[in-house]
């Protein structure tokens, strides 16, 4: 690639423009207005760098380029140099439109002479081979979504190479205009060309580009033999040779097969399909005319005319190449002139790479199963939903941007924050089908590019109230009902080291006797620490271990309360008990991966979920954690989330408002949602689970349950019920207010003996009419 500067036509093209900058373009030479050929001698300080060699020096290029010339065209005398013409396309009239081009692309041609027969690269893959071999390149591994969809690639060169026959004309065509408008006439060293190139040294330009698009291929595709950073004459002749060599045996169209598909845009993006999916969205088949030129403009430098941080020197380019185009004949001048006045569009990183840190678990995923997906060449076929994945990215993404617009906010922000730093705000977003593993949507943080650790996979966060449900659940199993009065009241515990625990609550009051049920709902952090303590807090430990938390839990009474840290995704998957009656599934990422041939290599074995906690117990919890969404502390969620939908979930916020939690489930999804800095530190002052999270879990929640139709849950047969006041926790008569009358369950047996039907009692309230 050439130095990063506004370069000029293709050699040879003869007369003069001027681009947007004012550059002059004069036979394919690029010079300011200042830099006059009079000064060149002088080497003024105002002139341009290349302006400033010293005679010796440049006697010396001069001397090496004549040499190059020279032994280019005795090589090309002797071993006989390609009639003008041979195998080129033959001429045709500009096309009136870019859409409706009559030119046609190279015809096929004989096959190579040597090489491998059939592939049209002419290639074998995985060989190297002599430096005029064409070679398969490393090919992207695909990511596909659970509906079909590409949602990203992994490698280490994102390509997926196709055929030219795929390609509108005007898509070579725009490469060989800028790049090597003689293709079709040298025989892979441009003779014209490299005296060109001595032309402008003795005359004290700077030197046009003599390389074909044969010689940047043999560069490009064996780096290790032709090192194309080495400016030296004996490099030179190597790659001439080589280029020479390639066109012996291969076709112009292989050779420029190869070229388009080889060749680095910048970003990590090599070939002309990769570029064109991550610059516009799109297959290479379907490039516009004017998004061809851009992409024609990035071999010269695709760091200088990136298209998405430079977008004006990337359309200064593009117009150029479309220029050169009309100049040639390629296309019509009203055809070129349509085309620059087109609107340079490139697509966001996000829109490009939409699951970044789902690819990338992935990517760890298949490797830990064996597959080299690294290596490229696979198709995945993942569990994610692509339509769930947009709705979680942009919850968070509303939600987090409406806390750094908030007046006072000291923070830095996504949008004004340092580059390269990750300081800003974070959150995740982690959702499963209960019943299978399969992750549904998965967002490990706001910017990929900022920041590539996936928090959702790997953070060790605090989760407050959000673990609370377990000590719940350790409660309900050891027979505490859930309508049992206990007093939400200050405590003094004391401590192994001599020290005082008392639990509180941000809102500092102690609000006196309250249900088990009640204290959920309404997250009192005593009750959940009295709890605890009753049972024994080596029993919570073990239940959250049974359902998948593999983080050290302390025995402290504070970890009750969540003061112990845990992975996102394991209390997530934890959660998943409550929504299947008790059974846990491992977090699945995978369907199925194919080769490239198609065959199958790998699948995903359906493995039996493994039941961690009791039915009964699993169905009680998840009835109070209903109460936490339609009147407790995450009413919130009812703003987006219809209320057929039966949906059960916790709130959770740490200390200073560092952490701020929602965690849930509905009859087919469960999903967390976590906000909070990398390193801890109070967000905003009353910031809260409810508030934050659970506003980003509703609307989550209303994607993945959008359109279908949901029954009620079904309580288990064996458990035992009865109406209660939901104030004193007492069976509910004639003058129990509406509003206060609900249905408890309770486990089989435990139906307090004040509750139980009892026929005799029916003959002493009375006579019984008929």
């Amino acid at each position: 690639m050439g130095p990063p500067w506004p370069a000029g036509a293709p050699d040879g093209w003869s007369g003069a423009v001027k681009d947007d900058s004012g550059t002059v373009f004069d036979m394919g030479v690029s010079r300011r207005p200042e830099c006059r050929p009079k000064c060149r001698p002088k080497c003024r300080p105002k002139c341009r760098p290349e302006c400033r060699l010293t005679a010796r020096r440049r006697r010396l290029a001069v001397r090496q380029a004549v040499a190059v010339a020279a032994l280019a065209a005795l090589s090309a005398a002797v071993s006989g140099t390609r009639v003008a013409g041979q195998n080129a396309p033959p001429p045709a009239p500009p096309a009136s439109s870019p859409a409706s081009s009559t030119d046609t692309p190279p015809p096929p041609a004989p096959g190579p002479r040597s090489g491998t027969p059939g592939d049209a690269s002419g290639a074998t893959s995985g060989t190297s081979g002599p430096p005029w071999t064409i070679v398969d390149p490393p090919q992207s591994t695909l990511v596909y979504g659970s509906d079909g969809s590409l949602i990203g690639e992994i490698g280490r060169q994102l390509r997926t190479s196709v055929p030219i026959a795929s390609l509108p004309a005007y898509v070579p065509q725009a490469f060989i205009a800028i790049e090597d408008h003689r293709f079709y006439q040298h025989n892979g060293v441009d003779v014209v060309g490299v005296l060109g190139a001595i032309k402008d040294r003795v005359i004290g330009r700077r030197a046009r580009g003599a390389s074909t698009i044969t010689q940047q291929l043999v560069g490009n595709m064996h780096p290790d033999a032709i090192d194309r950073r080495d400016m030296s004459l004996d490099r030179k002749l190597r790659e001439q040779d080589a280029a020479r060599e390639m066109e012996r045996h291969y076709t112009k169209a292989q050779i420029l097969e190869a070229y388009l598909n080889q060749i680095p845009f910048g970003h990590g993006w090599f070939g002309i399909d990769a570029a064109a999916r991550h610059y516009f969205g799109k297959s290479a088949g379907e490039l516009t005319l004017a998004e061809a030129a851009t992409l024609a403009a990035l071999p010269r430098s695709a760091p200088y005319y990136d298209p998405i941080r430079h977008a004006d020197r990337a359309r200064r380019r593009r117009d150029l190449v479309l220029r050169v185009m009309a100049d040639q004949g390629l296309i019509t001048p009203e055809a070129a002139a349509a085309a620059r006045r087109t609107p340079l569009v490139t697509l966001p990183a996000a829109v490009t790479n939409p699951a970044a840190y789902f690819v990338d678990a992935v990517r760890i995923a298949a490797t830990r199963e064996g597959i080299p997906v690294e290596a490229g060449g696979y198709r995945i076929y993942s569990t994610l939903d692509p339509m769930l994945q947009a709705a979680a990215d942009s919850a968070l993404a509303d939600v987090a941007a409406s806390v750094e617009s908030h007046p006072g906010y000291g923070h830095p922000t996504l949008a004004s924050h340092a580059r390269g730093a990750a300081d800003y705000l974070q959150g995740l977003v982690v959702a499963l089908d209960p019943s299978t593993g399969d992750v549904r949507a998965l967002v490990g943080g706001r910017n990929y590019g900022d920041s590539p650790f996936d928090r959702a996979l790997f953070a060790v966060r605090q989760p407050g109230s959000a673990f609370k449900p377990i000590v719940y659940a350790a409660a309900i199993a050891d027979s505490i009902p859930a309508n049992a009065m206990v007093s939400d009241t200050a405590l003094a515990i004391p401590l192994g080291d001599g020290s005082i625990y008392r639990p509180a609550d941000a809102d500092g009051q102690f609000l006196g006797p309250m249900t088990v049920r009640d204290a959920l709902a309404r997250s009192r952090n005593s009750v959940a620490v009295q709890l605890a303590m009753e049972v024994g807090i080596d029993t919570v430990i073990d239940l959250a271990h049974q359902l998948g938390i593999t983080t050290p839990i302390a025995p402290f009474p504070s970890s009750a309360i969540g003061a112990s840290g845990v992975r996102p995704i394991e209390l997530v998957t934890a959660y998943s008990a409550f929504a299947t009656l008790g059974t846990v599934s491992q977090p699945q990422f995978m369907s199925r991966i194919e080769d490239r041939g198609g065959h199958t290599v790998w699948t995903a074995h359906p493995v039996a979920p493994v039941a961690v906690l009791d039915s009964n117990v699993a169905f009680i919890v998840r009835d109070m954690m209903r109460d936490v969404i339609d009147r407790g502390t995450a009413t919130i969620v009812r703003r987006s989330l219809p209320a057929q939908i039966p949906a059960a979930g916790k709130t959770g916020t740490t200390n200073d408002n560092t952490d701020v939690w929602f965690i849930g489930c509905t009859p087919d999804l469960v999903a967390g949602v976590w906000l909070g800095f990398d390193q801890p530190q109070t967000i905003t002052p009353g910031a809260a689970g409810g508030s934050l999270a659970a506003p980003i879990w509703a609307k989550v929640a209303a994607a993945a349950d959008r359109g279908h139709e949901f029954a009620d849950w079904v309580p288990p047969a064996t458990l035992e019920f009865a109406d209660l006041d939901r104030l004193t926790g007492a069976p509910a008569d004639s003058a129990t207010p509406p509003d206060r009358r609900y249905t408890e369950y309770f486990l089989p047996g435990a139906l307090p003996p004040a509750l139980r039907f009892d026929p005799r009692s029916v003959f002493e309230r009375g006579p019984v009419v008929f």
